[in-house]
């Protein structure tokens, strides 16, 4: 058995690893991780970009990169908490963003301003229980290359983007998108698509 399987083997043994790595009822990892273990752990591209008032609340046992020629704003929060999160290259993450792994966002993406993307949800069913001590569910979301999301979209768990799509300002992305389509509303519906033999984006019917 590895290190990490008797750690999570052990409830008590689990509890004093997350203490060391971050403070209680806290999702930010300690100075120390942050120095020492996340840059052995995680992976920054080259020419990629992280500012300074990012919050990066990525810690050592789940994965964290961003690809080459990357940004991330100002005023985001990166959490890989419950799940990995891997950029691309050539991606710019927008002012006041929010990504929540496990998240998979590829090449050449633009995010604009103050998008969530969240691949966690918090249990309820237990009504016993605050829905903050119950176990969470993780869905990966996957962003394929050359999306556009607008301002203030809101993609659930599991959800897909594919290809080349566009998510209209103010939308929530609660279903898989195909390639090539351009969503809107809430719940997110397809507008336009485009056609590949006539060689333009069209109305569904």
């Amino acid at each position: 058995m590895s290190i990490t399987e008797k750690i999570k083997a052990s409830p008590r043994l689990k509890k004093i690893v997350l203490w060391m790595l971050m403070p209680k009822n806290q999702a930010r990892p300690r100075l120390w991780v942050k120095l020492f273990l996340n840059p052995l752990k995680h992976k920054k591209g080259k020419g990629s970009l992280i500012r300074r008032r990012t919050r990066m609340d990525v810690l050592p046992f789940n994965y964290f990169e961003i690809g080459k020629d990357s940004t991330i704003e100002d005023f985001s929060t990166v959490n890989n908490g419950v799940g990995d999160v891997v950029i691309g290259d050539r991606t710019r993450i927008g002012l006041g963003c929010v990504l929540i792994g496990p998240v998979k966002v590829g090449n050449d993406i633009m995010f604009a301003q103050n998008i969530v993307a969240s691949g966690l949800n918090h249990g309820y069913r237990d009504i016993e229980i605050p829905p903050s001590l119950q176990p969470v569910e993780t869905k990966q979301i996957v962003i394929e290359d050359e999306v556009w999301i607008g301002a203030n979209a809101v993609i659930t768990a599991g959800v897909t983007i594919g290809k080349h799509s566009v998510i209209a300002a103010g939308s929530v992305v609660t279903k898989t998108v195909p390639p090539y389509s351009v969503v809107g509303g809430n719940p997110a519906k397809i507008l336009r698509q485009y056609n590949f033999e006539n060689k333009s984006w069209t109305k569904p019917e």
